[in-house]
């Protein structure tokens, strides 16, 4: 209940850090209406909102995640509200489920393609050595598949002038952390393959986003009680900067206050990797 009240009444530094996106709901139901966007991970946090906020502008939002019967009931509400919506069931960690949803995607026809979908696991390398599971599950969802996808649509998405936007997060672009290896790795895997293909992509006419969040407070952080007290962004802010990135068809969106802590981070290299060291020195073994 606690971490409820924090999710609905937003700190001061979090309205700080995190201002809300204006986005010009006319302007945005003229870019949107009629055009096809398919949203990953969008079954909860912010794909469940960037689908919402799609659909109430008038586009067909084909929404993909795992769980039929909440894709089912998001799709029957975006349908209430006056939108309309497909449900496609995909396990992003199977790859032939996301080769069949790939291969049908020319049917399909998207026109922006929203790359959401994500997997976060932390935990200390010497507990992983058993788990390389691990490592597959968060390359497959967080590179592997969106790849694959993004590949099956690009025919498509040069045909129609269309957009690829990668729900990315600022930790790809800062000095790594202890504990998440397996994430950031995946993370920056699929950020470093886009931005390569972009200057393909936008030279044939598709425009290509990566929006780098920062900590969102949704189901993939619950489980990191440090997250608790720290400052965070709603889905829903997150959700219309993705959709004003639709609008504009931006190249990037970072929070304000990245491009300082990034050149700090370039500075502080070694220094960092030896309190990240100190600091595992001193954790229980």
């Amino acid at each position: 209940m606690a971490m409820l009240a924090r999710m609905a009444v937003p700190t001061l530094l979090e309205r700080l850090l995190f201002p809300t996106a204006a986005v010009d709901t006319a302007a945005l139901r003229q870019t949107l209406a009629g055009r096809t966007i398919l949203v990953t991970g969008a079954s909860f946090g912010i794909g469940e909102q960037v689908a919402r906020l799609a659909g109430a502008a008038g586009a067909r939002v084909l929404l993909v995640a795992r769980t039929t019967s909440r894709l089912e009931a998001i799709a029957s509400e975006i349908a209430d509200a006056g939108g309309t919506a497909l449900a496609l069931s995909c396990d992003l960690n199977d790859a032939d489920a996301v080769d069949r949803l790939a291969r049908g995607l020319p049917d399909l026809a998207p026109d922006i393609v929203v790359s959401n979908a994500g997997k976060s696991i932390r935990r200390p390398l010497l507990q992983s050595l058993d788990r390389f599971h691990d490592v597959t599950r968060t390359a497959n969802i967080n590179f592997l598949s969106p790849t694959r996808l993004a590949l099956a649509a690009i025919p498509g998405l040069i045909e129609r002038g269309g957009q690829i936007v990668n729900v990315s997060a600022v930790n790809v672009l800062l000095q790594p952390a202890p504990n998440w290896a397996a994430y950031q790795a995946s993370k920056t895997a699929f950020d470093q393959w886009l931005r390569s293909a972009a200057p393909e992509l936008r030279a044939r006419g598709v425009a290509v986003t990566s929006v780098y969040l920062p900590l969102v407070r949704t189901r993939m952080i619950a489980p990191t009680r440090s997250y608790d007290d720290v400052p965070a962004m709603e889905p829903e802010q997150a959700a219309r900067h993705i959709v004003a990135a639709m609008l504009t068809r931006r190249r990037r969106w970072a929070p304000w206050w990245l491009p300082p802590v990034q050149f700090a981070s370039s500075l502080s290299r070694t220094p960092w990797e030896v309190l990240a060291e100190r600091r595992q020195r001193r954790e229980p073994r």
